[in-house]
């Protein structure tokens, strides 16, 4: 089954917001916190978050006519670094949810391990908030 442009368009888009938000908790662990464990385990994550198809998604992005590209005044509203962390962990949780959905058109397995993925961010989530907020 070939994936439509639209379709790979989600999931270049959600391929990029999910790596990039884990990114963000990472380098805020490795360098604000100095928590080289949880900032490896971001790392590891991070880096199991791709999708191999004999399509290429990047082929169809189309960042210019986003409809949405524009930054929304709740984006605009960080009061303090746990404030981005919670803000990034939910936006990686929602995109591999995207990319669990959207993948059981095409591969069940591929969706599995996004589903994987989302549940490591809820633990995560729990482990990192809780390590920060005492600091």
């Amino acid at each position: 089954m070939n994936l439509e442009d639209s379709t790979f368009r989600i999931l270049d888009a959600n391929l990029n917001r999910l790596r990039e938000g884990i990114r963000v908790i990472e380098d805020m662990l490795r360098y604000v916190f100095n928590n080289k464990n949880l900032a490896l385990k971001l790392k590891k994550l991070r880096h199991q978050c791709k999708v191999s198809l004999k399509e290429n998604p990047l082929l169809a992005r189309d960042s210019q006519n986003d409809i949405l590209k524009l930054t929304t005044q709740e984006e605009m509203q960080r009061t303090n670094l746990q404030d981005i962390m919670i803000a990034n962990f939910k936006r990686t949780q929602e995109s591999s949810r995207v990319l669990e959905e959207i993948l059981k058109l095409y591969d069940l397995e591929k969706s599995q391990k996004f589903k994987n993925i989302r549940y490591e961010l809820y633990t995560l989530e729990k482990e990192i908030l809780i390590a920060t907020i005492a600091k």
